[in-house]
């Protein structure tokens, strides 16, 4: 005769709650408080960490090391003014130690998810500890306080890393030295980044720093650079665009005899295809100078797959086309 393998109900809530208590121990095996007073205790498992944008999981890669594991929710080519988190977004969030994320509603759909779950974990924006006075105000333009791309202005993504590299080390003092080492190294690299851009637009003539755009996006970058920046749409690509900003844009053009506008990877090219079109019918031909990388960095292996690198490719198509 067979043996009767069939659990009953009682021994079946056994099982149940034992599995419920081993995943509270393993879950409170990895932290200890709560918030942003969350610390590492299992050094065993790499750091858990999700990042919103490329450019900020790629400065957390750099800094961490071998102590992190890194998810990115918005890969190649996603707009993040439009994005919407996904169910598996949320389980990414929440299973996560640390998040980082741009922060000045870059990230306008994410915000309240986020700042739900600052009281359960460190939810870090990396734009925090840059001086209010240096950021561009977008009130006219993008419906924000602030123009959240401060990625395109070299000195404030010197900031970001600082406040990803402090996050890390608050979060596991154990292994703070090497953050810090980490840090200091990948900001040696952009204060050398900082100096080849200038040198680089140095090329361009004064009369030709003129940057057109699909988004206004760049103005960081013009701002730091001294290069005239002009946008189809406002800060963010939520503001839709109408013909009369079409209009203005193509009038521009024209007065100006500006001979190259640029695309952007994360935003259809109709936009600027309908510019051009307009300055064509009056008389003024206008190309594409190329495409750069706005909100979102290049496909992994391409020639914009870090931020050094998205930021080195993009001047570089700047200065071939305007200089």
């Amino acid at each position: 005769m067979e043996l009767q393998t069939k659990k009953s109900p009682l021994q079946r809530a056994k099982i149940t709650l034992s599995v419920i208590m081993l995943v509270i121990v393993a879950a409170c095996s990895r932290v200890d408080g709560e918030g942003e007073h969350a610390t590492r205790t299992d050094q065993d498992h790499p750091i858990q960490v999700t990042a919103t944008i490329g450019m900020i999981t790629d400065v957390v890669e750099e800094i961490g090391g071998d102590e992190v594991k890194v998810i990115g929710l918005m890969g190649p080519g996603v707009d993040p003014h439009l994005y919407k988190a996904s169910q598996g977004d949320i389980r990414k969030l929440d299973q996560a130690d640390l998040v980082f994320y741009n922060g000045l509603h870059l990230e306008g759909k994410m915000t309240e998810i986020l700042e739900k779950l600052e009281n359960k974990k460190p939810v870090i924006a990396v734009s925090k500890n840059i001086d209010p006075s240096l950021l561009r105000s977008g009130k006219d333009t993008g419906g924000t306080e602030y123009d959240p791309h401060i990625w395109f202005n070299v000195k404030h993504w010197v900031s970001a890393a600082q406040t990803i590299e402090q996050a890390l080390s608050a979060y596991d003092p154990q292994h703070a030295g090497m953050y810090q080492a980490n840090a200091d190294a990948y900001i040696k690299e952009l204060e050398e980044l900082d100096k080849e851009i200038q040198d680089k637009i140095a090329q361009i003539p004064e009369e030709g720093r003129v940057l057109v755009t699909a988004h206004d996006a760049f103005g960081y970058f013009g701002d730091a650079y001294h290069i005239k920046v002009m946008g189809l749409q406002g800060i963010s690509t939520a503001a839709e665009y109408g013909s009369k900003d079409v209009g203005a844009l193509r009038d521009f053009l024209v007065e100006q005899r500006i001979k190259a506008v640029f695309v952007e990877s994360s935003i259809p090219t109709k936009s600027m295809e309908a510019v051009i079109a307009g300055a064509k019918e009056k008389g003024h031909d206008v190309r594409i100078g190329g495409e750069l990388y706005s909100d979102s960095m290049g496909d992994p292996g391409s020639e914009a797959d870090t931020y050094i690198k998205m930021v080195r490719h993009n001047v570089d198509t700047i200065v071939e086309a305007l200089k």
